[in-house]
């Protein structure tokens, strides 16, 4: 990071706002549920099986063993309400934060848009605002609308806004998008930002598949069962070389973004989909169902971690449809 050429990569990601202040290995083969005191229910799986884990294993109660150490797994949480998923996530990802800044010394998170950020605010109050070492967090986006920083789009300023305004995070680690450039030159920029960040040993690189590993990817699904930029028929679900890809013909507007592939969402470390709302809830019941049809795969099915654990954080709307909930 001391490089002047990725100084100067990093200067050009992060401009000031201006005016401003790969095929699944696996499936969640049943849905069991059990309540956990009052607040929320916890489902869990390791393939083949589906063992129900104690209360002491929630990510509420701690963070689960280190992903390595863990094998790939599935947890599933069902909240009462927001309010409690959003205190959840965020000891969730702050307990994450502490763990990898103590064993890499940096903590990377990948955010996504729409209502993902809102149900990230408890991070930014009391106790978490003190006492997370901000400094070690590095930000990146898992995908971002091919507009300028401040245009209402922008996936960079949703979470500057609602999130990133309110940390003490060092700007020079809040990697954004160069909206300067077209979506084909974003989305190669980016990666080669990167590919720095992997050469200098602030992204961890997955020996299992050779793409980068970000110790969190914090993502949300549309009703459609999108995650990111990549959209249930596409050709882009398909693509296994590129670490960041463009589209031009988004089903969705704006058109024109950029996002992460599907290897590298899958060499994540942990992945915590937070998903809310009945309007989801069809979606829901495909990504979990016993019977998965691999010819049909919703994009949120093509989610499948190599090597990590892949957490659903969820509300009694969004799992209104599931069987033996």
């Amino acid at each position: 990071m001391s490089t002047s050429v990725f100084a100067a990569a990093a200067a050009a990601l992060f401009p000031p706002l201006t005016g401003h202040r790969s095929p699944p290995a696996s499936r969640v083969p049943v849905i069991f549920r059990r309540r956990i005191g009052s607040k929320s229910r916890l489902f869990t799986s390791s393939s083949p099986s589906l063992p129900i884990l104690p209360a002491a294993a929630m990510a509420t109660d701690g963070v689960a063993p280190a992903a390595s150490d863990a094998g790939s797994k599935k947890k599933l949480l069902i909240f009462d309400s927001e309010e409690e998923l959003a205190v959840s996530l965020a000891k969730y990802t702050a307990e994450l934060s502490e763990k990898f800044a103590a064993e890499r010394g940096a903590f990377t998170a990948v955010l996504s848009g729409g209502s993902l950020i809102q149900a990230l605010r408890k991070l930014t109050e009391p106790p978490y605002l003190n006492s997370v070492d901000w400094s070690k967090w590095h930000v990146f986006w898992v995908d971002e609308r091919v507009v300028p920083k401040d245009h209402e789009d922008s996936n960079y300023k949703l979470a500057f806004d609602g999130f990133l305004s309110k940390l003490p995070i060092p700007p020079g680690q809040v990697y954004a998008i160069n909206d300067a450039l077209s979506a084909e030159g974003a989305a190669d920029d980016y990666e080669t930002c990167l590919k720095q960040l992997v050469k200098n040993g602030v992204v961890a690189m997955s020996a299992a598949t050779g793409f980068p590993r970000f110790d969190l990817q914090l993502l949300g699904m549309g009703p459609d069962g999108h995650i990111a930029s990549l959209f249930p028929g596409h050709p882009l679900v398909n693509e296994k070389e590129r670490w960041v890809t463009y589209i031009k013909d988004s089903p969705k507007p704006p058109p024109e973004r950029i996002t992460f592939t599907f290897p590298v969402i899958n060499s994540s470390a942990y992945v915590a989909m937070v998903v809310t709302g009945a309007g989801k809830a069809a979606a829901v019941q495909k990504a979990l169902s016993e019977k998965q049809a691999s010819s049909d795969l919703l994009p949120v099915e093509m989610a499948v971690l190599q090597d990590g654990e892949f957490t659903w954080f969820t509300d009694k709307e969004a799992v209104s449809m599931l069987q033996n909930k």
